[in-house]
């Protein structure tokens, strides 16, 4: 109490008797939520620091071993043919454009409202958005998914058709990479590089077609054998059972669905073929060329890797199997390094730029999606915005998944049905 004011004192112990003491309750659920924010706090520096450490990991193992290669590389570049830049170039949009239609084709019935350029711009932007956000993000996904809702498909079929083009696209790159080692294994002699490159490619597919088998033939015991292997590894068991179920069920649609499945194979071979014709391209830009099963041995290896979802795109890691891959199917390495360098600017660098292009064509001019209630963010604002990003592939395949299975089971589909239930990227 101060000598000066005594008024001061009494007002002090007036206030401090009219607050009331905190309860027991009051106080668990103050202490719940605080240490629910401090475990947040605390997983968002730990996440962060695995993920800076793998992108390190793959910056000294893949990228640095390739510097002094490209260094030589870079006093050859004179004798380039630009002619054949612009034509590797242009395959590889043609590359983007089959994958657009597709994703066309595995809607059906449903992609008949989307254009194949409506569709190949809301890929181009899905691509782009997949490329500036972390690996393993299902950011690109649903933006393509948010697209197409906007562009009258149904929710459920518009994520059936997502998933569908992924998984489809991911059988017919494996099953070119097993007959490009079919092809070359008879024809090449002893060679470590290209061993280790077929023994890798061997052990995949052999992963790969057991995969396939056991979630077609007897999903139960493949379950039964992830489960196993998710609880050594400390992975969540039901959501790896999960997965497996919602992808054997794709893979038995789509089988069963035999016009379906011709349309997404041919569009599917197409895209990857239009993707190695391109590599082809850019390498020859260069002065060297590479035989068939070489080119299909090295592209196979580097995409089936390429999903490991630690950069994006593979960024690093794509690279650094590429090099040393081609460099054992008898390329220089000034040549290697030119033309992979060449090629994964126009893959990895060049849709960015045109897949910002193409999205703000779908937000603003005569070729805007007409939707006035729906107004689509900034492709920017979208890449940082925590809310879109953290959401993973995984989560958003059985989100739509789930999905599709609840509007299958209803005898009658109301229309104007929006899709996928609430979340961080369904549309409001």
């Amino acid at each position: 109490m101060s000598k000066d004011h005594p008024a001061d004192g009494l007002a002090d112990r007036g206030m401090a008797s009219a607050v009331p003491e905190p309860d027991a309750e009051s106080v668990g659920v103050a202490g719940a939520v605080t240490g629910t924010v401090t475990q947040v706090a605390r997983r968002k520096p730990v996440r962060f620091t695995l993920k800076l450490l793998l992108f390190a990991l793959v910056l000294w193992l893949f990228v640095l071993p390739v510097i002094p290669g490209f260094r030589k590389a870079l006093t050859e570049l004179r004798d380039v043919q630009p002619m054949l830049l612009v034509v590797g170039l242009g395959l590889q949009v043609a590359a983007f454009y089959s994958y657009s239609l597709l994703t066309k084709a595995a809607l059906g019935e449903a992609g008949r409202s989307v254009s194949p350029m409506r569709m190949f711009r809301i890929q181009m932007s899905t691509k782009a958005m997949s490329l500036i956000v972390p690996g393993g993000s299902a950011a690109g996904p649903a933006l393509g998914y948010r697209l197409l809702t906007l562009s009258n498909v149904s929710g459920p079929d518009a994520g059936f058709a997502l998933a569908t083009a992924a998984l489809g696209s991911a059988v017919v790159l494996n099953l070119i990479f097993w007959i490009g080692l079919l092809v070359s294994i008879p024809r090449r002699g002893v060679n470590p590089l290209y061993g280790t490159a077929a023994l890798a490619g061997i052990l995949l597919m052999m992963l790969a077609g057991f995969l396939v088998f056991g979630l077609l033939e007897g999903q139960g015991r493949a379950e039964r054998a992830l489960r196993w292997l998710a609880r050594k590894f400390r992975f969540d068991e039901d959501r790896v059972a999960e997965v497996i179920r919602q992808i054997g069920e794709r893979l038995a649609q789509l089988i069963s669905d035999r016009a379906l499945l011709r349309r997404v194979v041919a569009w599917a071979a197409a895209n990857w073929m239009f993707d190695a014709v391109s590599l082809w391209v850019f390498l020859r830009a260069f002065g060297q060329s590479l035989d068939f099963d070489g080119l299909i041995i090295a592209f196979g290896l580097a995409n089936v890797v390429a999903v490991i979802p630690i950069t994006p795109g593979g960024l690093g890691i794509v690279e650094g199997v590429y090099i040393p891959t081609l460099i054992g199917f008898n390329l220089s390495r000034s040549v290697a390094s030119l033309g992979v360098a060449s090629y994964r600017i126009a893959q990895l660098f060049f849709p960015i730029l045109l897949g910002a292009i193409l999205y703000l064509s779908l937000r603003v001019g005569p070729f805007r999606i007409e939707r006035r209630e729906e107004r689509l963010r900034p492709l920017r604002d979208l890449a940082q915005d925590d809310d879109v990003t953290r959401e993973t592939r995984v989560e958003f395949v059985l989100r739509a998944g789930r999905e599709k299975d609840e509007h299958d089971r209803r005898p009658i589909d109301v229309a104007g049905e929006s899709g996928l239930p609430p979340g961080p990227h369904a549309p409001p």
